[in-house]
């Protein structure tokens, strides 16, 4: 990928929705975290201040996850969630008809006419384990 290129997202409405109430709630959050800190830090010493140092992981993972939800919405395209079809579109849990393949796949997303040859990836995969 260059420099230019952008790596797209597919979200449903109700996805991008769901991600952006999350980041409007941490953007507000940002000044509960900031008087938690200013409170930790008129306890004294900092050095043995697991207060302070809890509320500054805090803010640490809290600011990670609002610049990785805005990167996310700005890339995103939201489109109708998929519906049945003989068709297999980015984003969509399948389910294969051959029996020796257990339990569903993701597809993974492609540009619209790039030929790729597609590598499903099992729900069950370590690639997918959290």
């Amino acid at each position: 990928m260059t420099v230019t290129e952008v790596q797209v997202t597919w979200l449903t409405q109700d996805a991008y929705d769901r991600l952006k109430h999350e980041l409007d709630e941490l953007i507000a959050n940002r000044p509960v975290i900031a008087a938690e800190i200013n409170a930790r830090r008129e306890e004294g010493d900092l050095k043995e201040n697991g207060g302070y140092h809890a509320a500054r992981e805090d803010q640490g993972q809290q600011e990670a996850r609002i610049r990785q939800l805005q990167e996310l919405l700005r890339t995103a395209k939201v489109g109708q969630a998929p519906t049945e079809s003989d068709v297999a579109a980015p984003g969509m849990v399948l389910q294969p008809s051959d029996p020796t393949q257990a339990g569903p796949v993701i597809l993974r997303a492609i540009s619209a006419g790039t030929p790729v040859r597609l590598n499903p990836w099992k729900i069950t995969s370590p690639a997918l384990s959290g």
